[in-house]
């Protein structure tokens, strides 16, 4: 089991935060829905607890489509996976994961099921908790660091594991795409992207969204993973 060590977390994007609910007539609520699922109460309560205090959070009993659904687990198991797979694919929500420790055999999975944003249990502080659900409700990603270099480790392996096999799909990435996800990879937000592309960020933000829309990915992290396993970057 990798266990998570302690202070080695960034974020893939940096999380802004929303504007609260103490806003002008007429102004679109920007709260975020969150759903909280833990497997007991008092972890429940607890992250309930400390996100109830934020006011551009928005709690709800269930997760749906337009939620971020929070998930606590001490680790993952097929059951576990099972749960972020329904919630991801059937619900139509975004999915937060706050675990004690994740396998490497794991992290593929969790990133494929459409998980975006991981925080560490020890870290889950009210801060890092709503920092990860700004991200993942904005189809950002939110990896600890050092599971973000495992995860590009280990998708480098199956990558070079397949090289040579006849046959092998290509993704059909454009040159600025391969550029975009490089970045992201290295954990630039979208402004940063920009700049060092010398895009706008409405260049960066369609060329994230036109390759995720045509390749069926679900997230940043997903779309990194994918151009990893393919030999992108």
């Amino acid at each position: 089991m990798l266990n998570s060590p302690r202070n080695t977390t960034t974020s893939i994007t940096t999380a802004t935060s929303a504007r609260g609910s103490g806003q002008a007539a007429g102004v679109v609520d920007r709260r975020v829905p969150v759903a909280v699922s833990a497997p007991d109460p008092i972890s429940r309560e607890g992250a309930v607890s400390q996100l109830r205090r934020h006011p551009e959070i928005d709690l709800r009993e269930e997760s749906g489509p337009g939620t971020v659904a929070l998930l606590i687990e001490d680790a993952l198991d097929d059951p576990a996976l099972t749960r972020l797979r329904r919630i991801v694919r059937s619900e139509g929500a975004r999915a937060v994961l706050v675990v004690g420790a994740i396998r490497e055999s794991e992290l593929l999975d969790v990133v494929e099921c459409g998980v975006g944003a991981i925080v560490w249990r020890h870290e889950a502080t009210a801060h890092r908790l709503v920092q990860a659900v700004l991200a993942a409700s904005r189809g950002d990603g939110d990896l600890p660091a050092d599971l973000l270099g495992r995860l590009i480790s280990q998708v480098g392996t199956l990558h070079r594991g397949a090289a040579g096999r006849p046959g092998a799909p290509s993704l059909g990435l454009a040159p600025r795409e391969v550029d975009v996800l490089r970045l992201v990879a290295e954990g630039l937000d979208t402004g940063e992207i920009a700049g060092k592309l010398s895009y706008s960020e409405r260049t960066v933000k369609n060329v994230m969204h036109g390759l995720t829309t045509r390749l069926h990915l679900r997230n940043r992290a997903h779309a990194v993973a994918y151009a990893l396993r393919e030999g992108y970057i």
